[in-house]
């Protein structure tokens, strides 16, 4: 089940936290002004709720719900984030230039 925000990215419910190992983490990403908007807000939200989680002094526990909630928008933040496309390195160019000269 999934959850449309103004953007058009949907938010689902059970936000996997793992990282699939489909992408590259290393690529540079090239990145809409959308989502980098989504990436701004989802930051800023994460920063909060960990601001107010230290100044309580929360308990580390998995069913604390404000550690839970930042689990949900860091995992948020990396689909937002994974979903723009990767800029093609230097060599990627360079082939794809030598392939278009050559045929």
């Amino acid at each position: 089940m999934a959850a449309t925000t103004t953007s058009s990215f949907s938010i689902p419910v059970l936000a996997k936290a793992a990282f699939t190992g489909r992408e590259c983490p290393n690529r540079r990403r090239r990145i809409t002004p959308e989502a980098g908007h989504a990436l701004e807000i989802l930051g800023h939200a994460v920063e909060y709720l960990t601001d107010e989680f230290v100044y309580e002094d929360g308990a580390l526990s998995a069913r604390n719900a404000q550690l839970q909630a930042v689990q949900i928008l860091m995992a948020l933040n990396r689909q937002v984030y994974f979903a723009c496309p990767e800029v093609p390195t230097f060599a990627e160019r360079c082939r794809t230039l030598l392939h278009l000269h050559s045929a």
